[in-house]
């Protein structure tokens, strides 16, 4: 008899994406090799989780390691449940790493908890970081900065091959309704991308999966879990979406409402990234940077950056506003800071020209119009 269904389910999901860090690690050339039609995990359930390497396989220091960034939730330990089962039988290492955020009362006890947890699946390396949150952005901006910055960390200090996180398709809409809600264009509502960070570090393997799905292979697998209180705090944005807005809308719209926000984020996605694209081709028509004036050699600022009025008023305008955006950057201008106002501000250049004054936009940046140029500066 087979695994649990959502067990399986689970386990498929990370099964795929770990075949997918193998063909991307350049450590596989020489070691183990994934099977392209992804061989079936041993179906007995209670078959130990760090089962030896397949015989011929390099030995266990010289092969990648995953990373599970486990908070102790029914999502994440589900994660690092199906990376202990599955790494060993496709050649890799397995561990995990737990963040304290220290943001509730004994959540320092909680992340040695958590940490232990993983070391009786089988994972090892298994670390628990603890980090200071700051107050930028809000609280749940200042936390998600946080974590990430400890992760980043923790897979440099292991070399790791891939750190895997748990977000589900739930999440994804989650995440969709909240660009929504910030009004930021496409590239905001296409959510979370299955692969992100530097050289693709960062893996989802869940954004098929519902919430419940994950949490019935908590069940079925008798693994013990923490519901954070924040998950249920109106006072954070994401709570009151998850508890309020989304159950509204599927009242009133019907069931459904996840998967269509989930798979407009995929829509999204695929057009944002089409659209970048036709930008970056655009950008090298009508773009130049040339030294910007400093006061004295090797002051290390940005250069200015000059754009063509013609050719920029000639390009669709989710092209051009995407071309201003990454001029605007290149000038010297913090992308987190750079909002659609201030995108539109500098198109009005372009489009509404009446004589305007130039336009300051965060980081000292300066947009100004002179003549057929548009000339963009830090200073």
């Amino acid at each position: 008899m087979g695994p649990h269904p959502a067990v399986a389910a689970i386990r498929l999901a990370v099964r795929r994406v770990l075949h997918d860090v193998l063909v991307d690690s350049p450590a596989t050339s020489a070691t183990a090799q994934p099977s392209p039609d992804f061989p079936a995990s041993p179906a007995s359930p209670a078959a130990p989780p760090q089962a030896p390497a397949p015989r011929g396989s390099a030995p266990r220091e010289g092969r990648p390691l995953v990373l599970a960034a486990c908070s102790g939730g029914a999502d994440s330990m589900a994660l690092a449940s199906a990376l202990a089962f599955e790494a060993p039988r496709l050649g890799l290492r397995a561990g995990g790493v737990t963040v304290d955020h220290g943001l509730q009362p004994g959540s320092d006890v909680r992340a040695a908890e958590v940490a232990e947890r993983m070391r009786e699946l089988g994972l090892a390396p298994v670390e628990s970081i603890a980090v200071s949150v700051g107050r930028g952005g809000g609280p749940e901006a200042a936390a998600r900065d946080a974590r990430y910055a400890a992760l980043d960390v923790a897979a440099e200090r292991h070399h790791a091959a891939a750190v895997l996180l748990g977000h589900t398709r739930d999440d994804q809409a989650e995440t969709v309704l909240l660009g929504l809600a910030r009004g930021s264009g496409t590239r905001s509502l296409s959510g979370m991308a299955r692969v992100s960070g530097t050289g693709g570090r960062y893996r989802r393997p869940f954004l098929q999966l519902d919430r419940h799905t994950v949490r019935e292979a908590c069940l079925a697998q008798s693994l013990p879990v923490w519901d954070d209180p924040h998950n249920v705090d109106p006072a954070y944005t994401r709570s009151r979406v998850r508890h309020e807005a989304l159950p509204v809308l599927e009242k009133a719209l019907g069931k459904g409402v996840v998967e269509a926000l989930a798979r407009t984020a995929q829509l999204s996605r695929d057009d944002a990234d089409a659209l970048d694209a036709w930008a970056a081709l655009a950008e090298a028509d009508i773009l130049r940077t040339t030294p910007a004036p400093a006061p004295g050699a090797g002051s290390g600022e940005p250069e200015a950056v000059e754009l063509d009025t013609v050719g920029l008023h000639g390009l669709p305008p989710a092209v051009r506003r995407r071309v201003l955006r990454r001029a605007a950057i290149a000038a010297g201008a913090p992308a987190g800071s750079l909002f659609a106002r201030h995108i539109e501000e500098v198109d009005r250049l372009i489009t509404g020209w009446r004589g305007q004054r130039a336009i300051n936009l965060p980081g000292r940046v300066e947009v100004r119009r002179e003549g057929g140029r548009l000339v963009i500066r830090q200073g």
